[in-house]
């Protein structure tokens, strides 16, 4: 199979899961489980199914050394488990249609990131896109209001705006080191940081999971076990596959194909109510991302 249709399948997969993701952890919050406690179930499990992913693969790729683990131990601190609690908390007080929106401008953040650092180069397409879809989240931000379904909008799409940043800041890094370490080596290292981080402040704030007194086949348990096993496990290490074929922008696109699975969903589900503004937004992004693969396309097959 074509390497990059291996790879484009690859994040399908995964970033169904973790449109999904949002609707389930919308169920689950704040109702069944809190924010940080969530964070370190979701940290725990997907930590502990890397190492023995990493134990079964016997890690292929290069060794990694000392400073290697303690570095992505560090982005795991620092990145996976910031981008998680933001992203928690974010769906605590908001939708799982807005959080999808901010979702979907990783493919900026990681541009802009890559431009900071020197690894891209200044396109008008790419900008033009950036901007439009940055209108399409503020859009998201000044009309939607509190209700039922999202009792602080505000306050939530900021969280989702802040683990949009984290997460891209993520890709970035994870795509270096990818490039000569396994899946599993990079994962269960920066899981593993994450999960640490996460266990210290639950020891702080104390632990709020009602979802675990519930029976093993009740709804709550069995939506938790679909985010462990899927969005959590799962859809990284598709991800992580992705990444090893695909540039990392073209990774960060597929945020928008979450967009769309969590609003399908979720208007299915009743957890979002129906906006012109909304749809809007959500064509914004489209459009954006559009934008930013033409770009990238002409960009990949520009003769050096």
């Amino acid at each position: 199979m074509n390497p990059k249709l291996k790879g484009n399948l690859y994040m399908l997969a995964s970033k169904t899961f973790s449109g999904l993701n949002e609707n389930a952890l919308r169920y689950l919050l704040p109702t069944w489980m809190g924010a940080l406690t969530g964070v370190v179930l979701r940290l725990g499990f997907g930590s502990l199914f890397f190492w023995v992913w990493g134990f079964f693969t016997r890690d292929k790729g290069e060794k990694a050394s000392l400073r290697d683990k303690l570095i992505l131990f560090g982005v795991g601190v620092i990145f996976v488990y910031g981008y998680m609690i933001t992203l928690l908390e974010g769906l605590t007080y908001t939708t799982p249609i807005s959080s999808s929106i901010f979702i979907s401008l990783q493919p900026a953040f990681v541009y802009i990131i890559c431009l900071c650092i020197r690894t891209d180069k200044l396109s008008a397409g790419r900008v033009a896109g950036i901007l439009i879809g940055f209108g399409g989240a503020l859009i998201c931000v000044l009309t939607q209001k509190g209700s039922a379904v999202a009792s602080d909008p505000l306050k939530g799409n900021m969280f989702c705006l802040a683990s949009a940043v984290l997460f891209a800041s993520y890709l970035v890094i994870e795509k270096r080191y990818l490039k000569r370490l396994s899946s599993a080596t990079v994962s269960k290292w920066t899981f593993g940081g994450g999960a640490v981080a996460a266990a210290v402040v639950v020891c702080f704030t104390g632990w709020d999971a009602r979802v675990l007194t519930e029976g093993l086949f009740s709804t709550p348990m069995l939506v938790l076990l679909f985010v462990l096993i899927f969005p959590t496990s799962v859809s990284y290490l598709l991800q992580d596959f992705g990444l090893k074929l695909l540039p990392a922008t073209v990774v960060a696109l597929y945020g928008d194909w979450i967009l769309i699975v969590a609003a399908v969903v979720s208007y299915i589900l009743g957890q979002d109510v129906f906006s012109w503004w909304q749809i809007l937004a959500i064509v914004m992004m489209l459009v954006s991302v559009y934008l930013v693969e033409n770009a990238e396309s002409k960009s990949s097959s520009a003769p050096a």
